[in-house]
């Protein structure tokens, strides 16, 4: 490796996140969506290594275009519905429905702990689990609820890795 190209490099890793931006786009001729520090180091560090010494074959460019379709690559995940189906809004996670963890037992079973002394008792609803009158959309909730500290519901209820 030349002393130019090692110089270089040497400084990126000293660049601050908005000198990195800046350096990205001159060298990629494009705005950097990241601003994470390291990716943007090995990402500009890749590109000056291969202006330097060379990129890719050309053989190995013509089988990357070969495997890669770019219009089935994503960088962000879409933002509203798709032709797969409704999304939820974006930061809101649903609740894991009976049918989407074995853990969970069918729907209408009942869960039974003994804690300090009490029986707590769940039920498995078809949208989450009822205990003691409440709603709760999961078993980490439940858990939650009974001893003020966050659990793992599965753990607490004694159903982690049970199929």
């Amino acid at each position: 490796m030349k002393n130019n190209l090692r110089r270089e490099l040497a400084a990126i890793e000293r660049m601050t996140v908005g000198e990195l931006q800046q350096r990205h786009e001159e060298v990629f001729g494009e705005r950097a969506r990241s601003r994470h520090k390291q990716y943007l180091v090995r990402r500009i560090a890749w590109r000056l290594q291969a202006d330097a010494e060379g990129g890719l074959s050309e053989r190995a460019r013509r089988r990357a275009e070969e495997l890669a379709n770019i219009a089935d690559v994503r960088v962000t995940p879409p933002r509203s519905g798709s032709a797969n189906g409704p999304t939820r809004p974006a930061g809101k996670t649903a609740a894991p429905t009976p049918l989407s963890d074995r853990r969970i037992p069918p729907v209408g079973a009942t869960i039974v702990r003994p804690y300090k002394g009490q029986t707590l008792t769940v039920t498995v609803l078809a949208n989450g689990f009822e205990h003691q009158g409440q709603r709760y959309a999961s078993l980490s909730a439940v858990a939650k609820a009974v001893t003020g500290s966050h659990l793992s519901g599965f753990r607490f209820f004694g159903l982690e890795g049970k199929p």
